[in-house]
């Protein structure tokens, strides 16, 4: 386990060995550390990494309000590879990871988008997590609703909130099912959050839709 850091204050990067294979975490510290009220640590999905305009954007709204942001890399992406395992093999390497999330002493949400999200989902109850962030669920492969991910959701045990994109080809948020969760919509988002200019929202202004809603779902938490 080793840690870098860089210019941009408080962020580091830390490697993390897990039976996966080696993993990575690029910690954005709350900006007032004796007041850090949790860590969201957060992972991609299957086809890209934490430079998502999504986790972009909570890197960079969070820390200002006393939440500590830990955007993981699962160890095939840091291995250079370009297609994700089995979930069972995403899961292991989210698991090794815990104890390096949990080292602060602070309660943490797991979260993560797509593929990401499902792996927090997953776990969330065996490593006791405090609560689920899932952005961008895959409810279901496009086109196919009849192969419901809806269980890995339902069961997640913990308090979850789910941001959907309205337009999201894996699951628009009409189609999830009632339980104990709460979603919140990007009007007009698809898979990734990018909007269409006819909506008449920004990309800035999806994100700030995004960033809000998550805040004040975190800011319930502690």
């Amino acid at each position: 386990m080793g840690c870098v850091s860089t210019a941009e204050t408080g962020r580091r990067a830390e490697t993390v060995d897990t039976e996966a294979g080696p993993a990575r975490i690029t910690w954005l510290p709350a900006e007032n550390a004796k007041n850090a009220r949790l860590v969201l640590a957060v992972s991609h999905g299957a086809g890209g990494g934490i430079e998502t305009r999504d986790l972009r954007a909570l890197a960079a709204a969070l820390p200002a309000q006393g939440v500590t942001v830990a955007l993981v890399e699962q160890p095939w992406r840091v291995a250079g590879k370009k297609l994700a395992p089995a979930p069972k093999t995403l899961d292991t390497g989210w698991r090794g990871l815990w104890p390096a999330l949990t080292a602060a002493g602070l309660p943490v949400v797991a979260g993560g988008r797509s593929a990401g999200a499902r792996v927090a989902c997953r776990t969330a109850a065996e490593l006791g997590a405090h609560a689920v962030l899932a952005l961008s669920f895959p409810l279901h492969p496009p086109g196919k609703p009849e192969k419901s991910r809806k269980d890995e959701l339902l069961g997640s045990g913990v308090p979850t909130l789910v941001v959907q994109g309205g337009n999201d080809p894996f699951g628009r948020p009409a189609e999830f099912p009632p339980g104990e969760y709460e979603i919140t919509e990007v009007p007009y988002g698809d898979h990734g959050f990018a909007v269409p200019k006819r909506s008449g929202l920004t990309e800035d202004q999806a994100m700030e839709i995004l960033t809000t809603a998550v805040a004040a779902w975190l800011s319930t938490l502690v």
